[in-house]
């Protein structure tokens, strides 16, 4: 079937699908592109940031990097610097501001591939209900033929709705992997250095605890 036909068949339905490839499409070659871009530690930073932090220029040394993880640790270590005690709430704070940048996009690309079968089989239905109609219309006595080519135009609809969710599901399911391996390591990074602050103190109350148990899969 030529897409002309395609079209033709579908009607608005499959045009509002391709509408949802077109802005999933966009959004998955954007969200790539800019977590292409966040530029990831070096593999000395570790071992680079533990002797500045001893030697006391790990300002310098941060000032030289860039991304999320380097992000996290330079706003840790200036807290730090500025007398705040409680470094787990500035990871966690820092840590969500980078995941919400890394994850913009992700409850778009959510939406357009759990509604778009849904709305392809919207227009099967209502592709079947005026095959029916015309069923109705014409006494019973309809042609076996021409009785089966009109619901398979009715199916194309939802065909066209899984052609287009699947794709994007799975895009969107590398794209939030990406995310979680960053979050991982800016946890990571997180940890190590308010390990290396001894006046850092932790929440202890209940509510501090279960909001950062919560929250800190974003640092």
């Amino acid at each position: 079937m030529s897409l002309e036909a395609l079209f033709a068949k579908g009607g608005i339905v499959v045009w509002i699908l391709a509408a949802y490839s077109c802005i999933a499409l966009a959004l998955i070659i954007e969200r790539l592109l800019q977590l292409a871009s966040m530029r990831r530690p070096p593999r000395r930073f570790e071992r680079d940031l533990l002797a500045a932090l001893n030697e006391g220029r790990a300002g310098e040394l941060l000032e030289r990097l860039a991304g999320p993880e380097v992000a996290v640790v330079r706003g840790i270590v200036q807290a730090a610097e500025a007398g705040v005690k409680n470094l787990t709430l500035v990871a966690i704070r820092l840590g969500s501001e980078q995941q919400q940048r890394m994850e913009r996009g992700f409850r778009t690309l959510a939406i357009l591939g759990n509604t778009a079968p849904l709305l392809g089989l919207f227009g099967t239905i209502l592709g079947l209900i005026k095959a029916f109609m015309v069923i109705e219309q014409a006494g019973g006595r309809v042609d076996a033929q021409a009785l089966a080519g009109g619901i398979w135009e009715a199916m194309v609809t939802t065909g066209v709705g899984l052609a287009v969710s699947i794709p994007v599901l799975l895009a969107l399911h590398l794209l939030e992997g990406i995310a979680d391996r960053r979050a991982q390591s800016m946890r990571g990074y997180a940890s190590l250095i308010i390990e290396q602050f001894p006046q850092a103190v932790v929440p202890e109350d209940e509510a501090a605890v279960h909001h950062r148990e919560g929250v800190i899969r974003a640092v």
